[in-house]
C-alpha cells in the first residue's frame, strides 16, 4: 500500500521511517531540492540508527528502495496522506487541500498536536479528514492520538486505526478539542514545571527527578520540553491560552529563553545543556 507524507522534518522523517518499516511504499513531499535531499538523508539516518539497535529486520537500503522523495505532490494512488508541516493552520489547510486533489481516495490526516481538526477540514472532503498525532521520536514512541471531528466518516476512523495499529502503535481516540487530550495535559504540567523553576522552588534537575521517581514519568517535564522544543511548546501554549484561557498563559521564563534562542536539544541549550 502507498502512503504519502508531506513535510520531511523531524516528525515527517520519523513517520516515513515508520511506514517504510511497516512494509509500505512511501512518497515523501518537501519543497525545494535542498529540502528533498535533507529529508531523504534524515530518513536514511533514522533507519540506520534503528538497524544499529536491532529494531528493524531488513536492511536500511532495502527499506529506502520503497521511498520516493519529491519536491511537489502530484497525483498518487495513495490510501493515506499524513501532513507533518509546521504548526501553522493556514499552511496545514493548504497542504491538505492539495493532497485532497492529488490523492482523491486517500484518508487525509494531520499530525498537528493542538490545532482544530474541524477547522482544518473546512472546505475539504471532511469525511476523509482526521488527526493522527504522532509523538517524537516517532519510531520509538508507542502512542498515536486519533482525533475525530463531527464530519469525519466512521469508516475513515476505522481504516486509520487499522493503518496505525498495523504499524505497531497503540491508538487512543479523542474528540476534537483544543490541545486534544495529550497536548493539553502535557503542556499544563510542563508550564507549571517552568513556573516552579522560575519561582526558585527547585532546580530543573530536581523537578524532573521528582516527576520521574515520584510519578513514574520516563522523562521529566522540563527535559521533555527541551526535546519537543521550547519554541514549539510556546506556540502550543499561546494557542491553548487563546482557546481555553489564562491557565495556559506561557511563563515569562519560557518566552525569555525562546527570545534568546535557547530552544532545547536542537540548539544545544534549553532548561538543560545538551
Amino acid at each position: 500500500m502507498i502512503a504519502v507524507v508531506v513535510g520531511g522534518g523531524t516528525m515527517g522523517a520519523g513517520i516515513a521511517h515508520l511506514l517504510l518499516a511497516g512494509g509500505h511504499e512511501v512518497v515523501l513531499a518537501e519543497s525545494g531540492a535542498d529540502r528533498v535531499t535533507a529529508a531523504r538523508d534524515a530518513v536514511a539516518r533514522s533507519l540506520a540508527k534503528a538497524a544499529e539497535r536491532g529494531k528493524i529486520d531488513r536492511s536500511p537500503e532495502s527499506l529506502l528502495a520503497a521511498l520516493t522523495v519529491v519536491d511537489r505532490l502530484a497525483a498518487v494512488p495513495a490510501e493515506l496522506v499524513i501532513e507533518a508541516v509546521p504548526e501553522d493552520a493556514a499552511l496545514k489547510h493548504a497542504v491538505l487541500a492539495e493532497a485532497a486533489n492529488a490523492c482523491p481516495d486517500a484518508i487525509l490526516a494531520s499530525n498537528t498536536s493542538s490545532l482544530s481538526i474541524t477547522r482544518l477540514a473546512a472546505g475539504l472532503p471532511a469525511e476523509r479528514v482526521l488527526g493522527l498525532h504522532f509523538f517524537n521520536p516517532v519510531p520509538v514512541q508507542p502512542l498515536v492520538e486519533l482525533v475525530r471531528h463531527p464530519g469525519v466518516a466512521p469508516e475513515t476512523v476505522a481504516t486509520a486505526r487499522t493503518w496505525v495499529e498495523g504499524l505497531g502503535k497503540t491508538v487512543i481516540e479523542v474528540n476534537d478539542a483544543p490541545g486534544f487530550a495529550t497536548s493539553r495535559l502535557g503542556v499544563a504540567v510542563g508550564l507549571e514545571a517552568i513556573r516552579l523553576l522560575a519561582e526558585g522552588v527547585a532546580s530543573a534537575e530536581d523537578i524532573d527527578t521528582g516527576m520521574r521517581l515520584g510519578y513514574g514519568w520516563p522523562m521529566g517535564p522540563l527535559r521533555l520540553t527541551d526535546l519537543v522544543g521550547l519554541d514549539v511548546r510556546l506556540a502550543i501554549a499561546e494557542h491553548l491560552a487563546a482557546e481555553l484561557g489564562d491557565r495556559f498563559t506561557p511563563p515569562d521564563l519560557l518566552r525569555e529563553k525562546v527570545a534568546r534562542g535557547e530552544l532545547g536539544r536542537k540548539t544545544g541549550q534549553g532548561f538543560f545543556t545538551w
